[in-house]
């Protein structure tokens, strides 16, 4: 009861996956990843040692389609097993076992794949493929872009509740202290795919220094007049609602990023990140 891609960007080296299930704490379970060595989903009836076991054959170089066989040859209940494996050189491979429950099966594309099990049809998987392909920006955006094309196309046939978004990458938290990139895991709702974009959001203002040089804007004009109106709103400044950039809206903006846990979305310039400004477009909206 649960669709999945993983895949990776040989770009940017990073290792992803990306699912949606009808069961709680999804994140927990299927969503496994270790930077240079490869990433991996495994659902269905879940054996939760596939991730363990899979990322230590991985690392030892074999390709995704030896780590299934091996994982699989000594899982007797491997037809009620489903598995998609993404390993260090992109290569791609998947499993479903013939005992998963309709409708369940997979697509394997260039350094990724989609699988599903107990799903409306085949569209969602085929969905999520086509929108992985056809996705500009980063892993993390096509993967998310890939999980809602699947829920569109009809999803899983018994409904919503979990989703969780897994990247990695050398050194890829924020301090540089360990590989994992992005961890962000929507356990019960009734949309988790929408939530999950919501909490990304947040996570990517909060963590990741990931921004096109293209999206900011400049701090001047009615774009100053905004920020200034939400600085207000939020008590971090007293004075005239106007266009200027001054020394008391610099230490008002930087108290207020800092407040938020904006701090690697700071530039030294008259500029801000879109995303930031987008933020503050619907603090405005939502207090305003």
């Amino acid at each position: 009861m649960t669709f999945s891609i993983v895949a990776y960007d040989p770009e940017k080296k990073e290792w992803g996956v990306a699912v949606q299930s009808k069961f709680v704490a999804v994140g927990c379970i299927v969503p496994w990843a270790r930077a240079n060595a490869g990433a991996i989903a495994t659902q269905a009836r879940a054996n939760t040692s596939y991730g363990p076991k899979g990322l230590a054959l991985l690392e030892q170089g074999l390709t995704a389609e030896e780590t299934i066989h091996i994982l699989t040859k000594q899982d007797e209940k491997r037809e009620h097993r489903q598995i998609g494996v993404v390993d260090s050189y992109g290569n791609s491979a998947s499993f479903t076992g013939s005992e998963c429950y309709d409708w369940a099966g997979h697509i394997i594309g260039e350094n990724y794949t989609c699988q599903g099990n107990i799903l409306v049809s085949e569209d969602t998987v085929l969905a999520m493929s086509q929108a992985f392909r056809e996705t500009e920006g980063d892993l993390a955006d096509r993967l998310l872009s890939a999980l809602e094309a699947g829920q569109d196309a009809g999803g899983d046939s018994r409904g919503k509740q979990g989703a969780a978004l897994l990247i990695v990458r050398e050194k890829g938290v924020y301090d540089g202290g360990t590989d994992k990139y992005i961890d962000v895991r929507v356990d019960d709702h009734k949309h988790p795919i929408q939530e999950l974009r919501r909490v990304f959001t947040l996570y990517d203002l909060s963590l990741l220094k990931r921004d096109d040089d293209k999206d900011k804007v400049k701090l001047s004009g009615n774009v100053m007049k905004v920020i200034k109106e939400v600085l207000k709103i939020d008590g971090f400044y007293e004075g005239e609602i106007d266009s200027k950039y001054d020394e008391e809206t610099k230490e008002a903006l930087q108290k207020w990023m800092h407040t938020n846990n904006f701090e690697v979305k700071e530039r030294e310039d008259n500029y801000m990140w879109g995303s930031v400004y987008r933020y503050i477009q619907k603090v405005k909206e939502n207090k305003g």
